[in-house]
């Protein structure tokens, strides 16, 4: 049984109105892109994108519950409890269906726990927190963004807007040229960053694993590696997943807490 194809047939079955089988739909489109560890659409695209093709069987695997628990957590730190909270209550009655006709056999996201507003701490990191985190063993790409967001205190969806040529590199700082006050750092997320830049005279800064879809913007494009801009989404989830082993509730911090100020 197809992913795509188990959701409509359930949704067939719910007795719910158009406007909520929209919603559930794309509720359960979102969980098909994180069980495959794939970046999902974003904004108006994300309501008319199709589910990654997979077997319905890949939510029995080992891996599914890891997978659909730092999605969770990502799209909390994104969108908030409330709708996590929401979407995971649309699975859940999605499984408890598919589990009924025995399509699935095991329900992964039984070890996930609804969130409240208060259930994750939205105080800053402390100086000792942050600094283990800095100290985690990462790709150069986390290692570049999380230096980058703590020095600066800037936006995070600011830093991950920034191209190659908004870095200063002489005064470690994005480019003065650039509208709004400059986002400074200290040496060492400098030259994480100069790494990460090398190479590449133009286009995103921070990229995305693997190859862009053909229809990306050109303004999200890097045509050296023909890899696209990385989203927020994608930066919260391996942040989160990341810090799991430092928070001692383990469930792992978001971005918006290594911010400072």
């Amino acid at each position: 049984m197809e992913y795509a194809v188990a959701v409509e047939r359930f949704l067939a079955s719910a007795g719910l109105s158009p406007a909520s089988q929209r919603v559930y739909r794309i509720a359960l489109t979102t969980w098909s892109w994180m069980l495959v560890e794939r970046e999902s659409p974003v904004g108006p695209a994300r309501r008319g994108a199709p589910a990654p093709v997979v077997p319905l069987g890949l939510l029995d695997s080992a891996s599914a519950p890891s997978r659909l628990a730092a999605g969770f957590a990502a799209r909390e730190a994104a969108v908030g409890a409330r709708t996590a909270n929401r979407e995971l209550a649309i699975l859940r009655s999605a499984l408890t269906w598919w589990r009924a006709r025995e399509w699935v056999t095991c329900d992964p996201t039984a070890g996930i726990r609804r969130r409240t507003a208060s259930a994750r701490g939205v105080e800053p990191l402390s100086d000792e927190q942050a600094r283990a985190v800095l100290r985690l063993r990462a790709p150069l790409r986390e290692q570049a963004l999380w230096h980058a967001v703590y020095d600066s205190g800037g936006g995070i969806e600011r830093i991950l807007a920034l191209d190659v040529p908004d870095l200063d590199p002489n005064g470690r700082r994005t480019h003065p040229r650039l509208p709004g006050d400059p986002l400074h750092w200290r040496p060492t997320t400098g030259r994480l960053l100069a790494l990460l830049a090398a190479g590449r005279p133009t286009g995103p800064l921070f990229l995305t694993d693997r190859r862009a879809p053909a229809d990306t913007p050109a303004c999200d494009l890097c045509r050296v590696t023909g890899r696209g801009r990385l989203s927020y989404r994608r930066a919260a989830e391996l942040f989160t997943a990341a810090t799991q082993g430092l928070d001692e509730a383990g469930r792992g911090w978001t971005l918006r807490q290594l911010r400072r100020g």
